[in-house]
């Protein structure tokens, strides 16, 4: 456990200005503290402008705040799952990041256009397609949503494959965030070259060019892994 319940209620209470502080502080702590950061492929960012749509696989609960810390120069605004604030961990990632929510599993339009608002402005996006935590340590099926975002903003997508963070914050077996523990371990990330999606073939059925553009999508995030965290993109 992160901090206990009791002191989150504390801390709650607070002005969000003092929260966002000790938000920043703690979470940096954590991290400077557990992880052994590799990071390897920032040179192909050098030189790319924005707006760009990061995505990543998902290992566990510290992927977000991990990438906060290596992405800062780029200052994504994280697309979080609106029902996770019930943590001390994501609670307070919430406050210190720049995030905007979205309701899993449902075809939130609201929080889909929020997204794709956001990268026209020139915003960058940090997003999780596969919309939850894989709790078999690999690539699990990416939910729908990545083509349209990507589409309407014309935004480029620059893939992020991660490794490690199942060791720093395991799942643990009831799948409660509040009871999940740091341990220490390497975390390897490495960030992949800027692409666009592919365009929709003229024959080709709107739900087929979807699901062909995002797994091709997801297996460029697949192709920065090894094997064994491939999953469901190994082909």
């Amino acid at each position: 456990m992160i901090i206990s319940p009791k002191v989150l209620g504390i801390i709650e209470l607070l002005p969000t200005s003092v929260v966002r502080i000790f938000a920043i502080k703690f979470l940096s702590h954590l991290i400077d503290k557990y992880a052994k950061l590799h990071v390897s492929g920032m040179e192909n960012l050098e030189g790319i402008d924005g707006p760009i749509l990061f995505i990543g696989n998902h290992l566990s609960n510290s992927d977000g705040i991990i990438l906060w810390k290596v992405m800062k120069k780029w200052d994504p605004t994280f697309v979080a799952g609106a029902k996770l604030k019930g943590d001390a961990l994501t609670y307070l990632g919430t406050i210190a990041v720049k995030n905007t929510t979205i309701i899993p599993n449902t075809a939130d339009k609201e929080g889909i256009s929020n997204i794709i608002k956001l990268l026209k402005s020139g915003e960058n996006i940090l997003m999780f397609p596969e919309g939850t935590r894989s709790r078999v340590g690999e690539m699990i099926k990416a939910k729908r949503g990545l083509n349209l975002i990507a589409k309407l903003s014309k935004a480029k997508i620059v893939p992020i494959g991660m490794y490690g963070p199942e060791k720093l914050l395991p799942i643990g077996k009831t799948s409660d965030m509040n009871n999940e523990t740091f341990h220490k371990a390497d975390i390897h990330i490495k960030i992949g070259k800027p692409f666009y999606l592919e365009k929709r073939n003229k024959d080709e059925e709107r739900k087929e060019y979807e699901e062909r553009t995002t797994d091709s999508a997801m297996k460029k995030i697949a192709e920065l892994l090894p094997e064994e965290y491939r999953g469901v993109y190994k082909d």
